[in-house]
């Protein structure tokens, strides 16, 4: 990742990172995008607005939550609806979540309070910041999906 973007085989993508910048202290609902090296761990897609863009994504479905409550015991991690606990929907009414590829960011362990839902996904418009995410431009993304299995590393300095 550089300020203009995410490298990645030799091409500069343009990229939007957390409302409060990288931070190395990453604290639930802080807005920044944390520092390190990062390791894609899955795939989530909405069948009912494209065709399943890698072999291993899962679809989204009406129910598909991530959990972003330090209480929870299933904290940052991907439930199903009825949910007790603050959440995060995965099936949004914008096209955020279109397709999301979730990290290994305070995951499987998670620590309370260290931060949930730490995707990359398509940004809201060009350079917006995110709560903490890095987001592409649709096409992008789902260019790039095909080289992105799990395991691949996200480093952001």
């Amino acid at each position: 990742m550089t300020p203009r973007g995410i490298r990645f085989r030799g091409r500069l993508l343009p990229a939007s990172i957390g409302r409060e910048g990288i931070r190395s202290n990453k604290r639930e609902g802080d807005g920044a995008t944390p520092r390190g090296t990062h390791l894609i761990t899955g795939l989530f897609y909405r069948p009912d607005r494209l065709a399943r863009p890698a072999p291993w994504a899962m679809p989204i479905g009406p129910r598909d939550l991530w959990s972003d409550d330090s209480r929870d015991p299933d904290y940052n991690h991907h439930v199903r609806a009825p949910h007790g606990f603050s959440h995060e929907n995965l099936r949004r009414a914008d096209p955020l979540y279109d397709v999301i590829l979730t990290t290994d960011w305070n995951w499987p362990d998670a620590q309370p309070a260290h931060g949930s839902a730490i995707f990359l996904h398509i940004w809201r418009k060009p350079r917006h910041p995110t709560e903490g995410c890095v987001a592409f431009r649709r096409d992008h993304l789902l260019r790039l999906l095909p080289e992105l299995p799990p395991g691949t590393r996200l480093i952001v300095p």
